[in-house]
């Protein structure tokens, strides 16, 4: 088993491209992908150990999840530390994590909350 799980939305475009990116750029092959929709917990898994800060919409998969080992990781701190992961130059994005996680997150929250409207669902068989 892989040491990096990624949990994302497969009806989302957006995250859909970012799972094949984070593929292509895995180099040591560390990351392993489970869809949301796919689990049977998936609810309890977009609100369980979920922040005060963290998104609570309707939509429990507003959020990507990375689980380093027991370690859970969402938003912005997800996106940087997968990226830390990567292959070079993808790990210099760590520097970001001098930016306060409130205002990374309001960034990651924006596209969160739209990301179905500007690159729309993905077709889910």
């Amino acid at each position: 088993m892989r040491e990096l799980v990624v949990h994302y939305d497969a009806h989302c475009k957006l995250c859909s491209w970012s799972v094949r990116w984070i593929r292509r750029n895995d180099v040591h092959k560390r990351f392993s992908f489970k869809a949301l929709q796919a689990m049977d917990h998936s609810l309890e898994m977009g609100k369980q150990g979920a922040s005060k800060d963290s998104v609570e919409d309707d939509d429990p998969f507003e959020t990507v999840v990375l689980m380093l080992k027991e370690k859970r990781y969402e938003r912005s701190s997800a996106v940087l530390r997968i990226a830390l992961h990567l292959r070079f130059p993808w790990p210099l994005l760590g520097i970001f994590f001098l930016v306060p996680a409130r205002i990374r997150d309001s960034l990651y929250d924006l596209v969160a909350r739209n990301r179905k409207k500007w690159f729309g669902e993905a077709c889910v068989l």
